[in-house]
């Protein structure tokens, strides 16, 4: 029994070694593999194809990493997703029984299916992992959304005014509101947001798909982006909340539940209070916590995927919380010719 003991904080090293260090750069290979996959059909008008080629090199990479992987945010249930289902098991872990950690797993294979099909900028693939039981299962509904960077953390609330919201948030920065950019999904369902905002002073930046890259962007200063308002994907709300916690930024979230159905099914899930605000750390709280993604086509952190002659160039961002890392990853796929020769810049 003494030796068990004795070995535990070892064995809790380890596993924080394997979430923080060697399974964010396998991460990274995971979200760089569906971008390359859905970039090849960028521009072809075929958003179901682009998702589902982009579903199927994650799920492909995902098999080869030292893990025992369980999807919790995904593309859906197992009888409407083949692959990427919630509670699929992923990772060679599963399959050679070696004592590899045990990760929940969200992902968006492709953010912006729309983006990519039409080649318009924005686009990526996204992936958040963190230890069993840090990342909440979110239902599959609109969920009510704010999200700021670490500056303005504390002084927004989601019930406030939007004028009021933006006049903390302004001077946070120590700016005008004329100065703030607030992005938007263009919806119609958002007219009296928009409105709101433009009453107040602040510029819009409508986007028409991608509002968890908007959020990413939102906590990260110089990207030109201040606060992200407005309503969409729970799911993406909680991969939204990961990425939060390792930049230190906030998201304010509310589950959007105007359906019987969806009663019935927040219900069966354990959620009892639908009016409930939460925070990143309500929606991840998992102390080990990994985000990835990588651009498909050009946006504000990353380049999309660019082909060339020798090979392919990817442009991926990877954060582990715990550690307080933020890496931007430049990778060069080269072609499996002899004469291939590597390029600087």
């Amino acid at each position: 029994m003494a030796t068990q003991i004795a070995q535990q904080p070892k064995e809790q090293k380890n596993l924080e070694t394997a979430l923080e260090f060697e399974l964010a750069l396998e991460f990274v290979r995971v979200v760089e593999e569906a971008a390359i996959a859905s970039a090849h059909t960028m521009g072809t008008g075929d958003r179901h194809k682009a998702d589902q080629v982009a579903t199927e090199a994650m799920r492909q990479t995902m098999e080869s990493v030292p893990m025992r992987g369980t999807i919790v945010i995904g593309e859906g249930e197992r009888d409407k997703a083949p692959m990427l289902y919630i509670g699929e098991h992923v990772g060679a872990g599963w399959h050679d029984g070696a004592a590899f950690p045990e990760v929940d797993i969200a992902v968006d294979p492709l953010e912006g299916t729309n983006l990519c099909a039409t080649g318009a900028p924005g686009a990526i693939t996204v992936l958040a992992a963190s230890e069993k039981g840090g990342l909440l299962n979110a239902p599959d509904c609109y969920m009510q959304k704010l999200v700021v960077g670490p500056s303005c953390k504390g002084v927004v609330d989601l019930d406030a005014p939007v004028a009021d919201n933006l006049k903390a948030i302004a001077k946070r920065l120590d700016r005008a509101v004329t100065d703030l950019v607030v992005v938007v999904l263009d919806r119609p369902r958002h007219q009296k947001l928009i409105d709101d905002i433009r009453a107040a002073g602040a510029r819009i930046r409508l986007i028409t798909d991608g509002d968890l890259s908007a959020g990413i962007a939102a906590a990260v200063i110089g990207t030109g982006v201040h606060v992200v308002m407005g309503s969409g994907g729970a799911p993406e709300g909680v991969i939204t909340a990961a990425a939060m916690r390792c930049l230190n930024g906030e998201i304010l979230a509310r589950l959007v539940i105007d359906k019987p159905e969806l009663e019935e099914r927040i219900e069966k899930m354990g959620i009892k209070d639908k009016k409930r605000i939460y925070t990143a750390k309500d929606l991840a709280p998992g102390n080990h916590i990994i985000f990835a993604a990588t651009g498909v086509t050009e946006g504000a952190l990353m380049k999309g995927v660019r082909f060339f002659g020798e090979g392919t160039r990817s442009s991926s961002i990877v954060m582990t919380r715990h550690s307080g890392k933020v890496r931007f990853v430049e990778s060069i796929h080269l072609a499996k010719r002899p004469d291939v020769k590597v390029r600087f810049a």
